[in-house]
């Protein structure tokens, strides 16, 4: 099987989230857990889920240590942030509400201290 493409149990993220993850993850919504059921307008969090939903779909297949590698290396950290009472889900608190806080802030770097990465690196390094 290596090199081959496996096919995906499930069609797309939130089929996984809906599905799947909501079941592993009983948690006491409220005050020390932070959860929005429209979790999909949050980037951050759909970010993370899509990591989670792709990371489950992979070790999935390892019989041995795949889903303890999942839980630990994937699932675990990525929910400890999503669940998080200052995480992206700070302000939703039963229901969804735009999340108060602006980005973080920014400032363009120095031309020519980046290049492009999808290039061919000219110096040949």
């Amino acid at each position: 099987m290596d090199g081959e493409q496996q096919e995906l149990f499930y069609p797309h993220v939130a089929a996984f989230v809906e599905d799947r993850l909501v079941y592993l993850y009983t948690r006491r919504i409220g005050q020390q857990y932070i959860w929005c059921p429209e979790w999909y307008r949050h980037a951050e969090a759909l970010s993370r889920l899509d990591s989670i939903w792709r990371a489950w779909e992979h070790l999935r297949l390892d019989p041995a240590t795949g889903m303890s590698v999942w839980w630990r290396d994937h699932a675990d950290p990525h929910m400890m942030a999503l669940l998080d009472p200052d995480g992206p889900f700070a302000a939703c608190r039963g229901a969804h509400t735009d999340y108060p806080i602006p980005p973080l802030p920014v400032e363009e770097p120095p031309a020519g201290l980046f290049f492009d990465q999808r290039q061919p690196n000219l110096r040949g390094i």
